[in-house]
């Protein structure tokens, strides 16, 4: 519902960044359900490894890799972020999804996930963003703050209208905090050339990607960002 049902084109655009190097190991971290470790898993052949901190999520992970062909591919560890149970450079790729907000230090926990990506290869993420200029982020704000904590509270009482109420703070606060040029800059700091940023369907969501570099004193930093045109239909919905 926040992302207005384009969550799937944001993770698409971010497993592409992947998919180009032809990995045969990946982690994806923050998995969840494994949405974006399966679509790994059948864009690129590769084994991925699927991490996340919840229980929960890996059982319902569990049940979706039952019901995939890729799912035999995929191998789900219970573990932290900010502290991964493998060597150093043990995968040739990596994504993240939804996680930079919901760790204490982000730039400690970005240098723990190049860690274990080898020289070159790719370090690929997805998260929500605040929408800019008018009319789409006073829009954007009045969605968060009121009709997704009533929407919430319609379909799952209680519990879910106080997600619908986190979300929207949440996400601004942590741009407050760290908007993208922090974030460039964050990943440079961990070791990571070629950054590129896109942001996608108006500003609402972020996606980023670059090449762990072969040594931190590398030169020079490739940025570049590019904002998706404006797409009719769903996209301004």
């Amino acid at each position: 519902m926040l992302s207005f049902g384009q969550n799937g084109r944001w993770r698409k655009a971010m497993v592409d960044a992947v998919v180009g190097i032809s990995p045969s190991r990946v982690l994806d971290v923050a998995t969840g359900p494994a949405g974006v470790a399966l679509q790994l898993a059948a864009r690129t052949g590769a084994q991925v490894t699927g991490i996340d901190v919840t229980p929960q999520m890996l059982k319902a992970a569990q049940a979706n890799l039952a019901r995939s062909p890729a799912g035999e591919h995929v191998t789900l560890v219970l573990g932290r972020a900010e502290d991964l149970p493998f060597a150093d450079a043990t995968f040739d790729a990596l994504s993240f999804t939804y996680l930079l907000r919901y760790v204490a230090d982000p730039a400690a926990t970005l240098a723990e996930l190049v860690r274990v990506v080898k020289p070159g290869g790719v370090i690929a993420s997805l998260e929500f963003h605040p929408p800019r200029g008018v009319p789409w982020h006073p829009l954007w704000f009045l969605y968060t703050r009121f009709v997704l904590p009533a929407a919430g509270w319609a379909l799952g009482g209680r519990e879910w209208l106080d997600v619908g109420r986190f979300l929207g703070p949440s996400i601004s606060g942590h741009y407050r905090r760290y908007p993208v040029t922090w974030l460039i800059g964050a990943w440079h700091d961990a070791g990571v050339d070629a950054i590129s940023t896109r942001l996608m369907s108006l500003g609402g969501g972020l996606v980023m990607w670059g090449r762990k570099s072969v040594s931190h004193s590398s030169a020079g930093l490739e940025s570049q960002v590019a904002h998706e045109p404006a797409l009719p239909g769903t996209d301004r919905a």
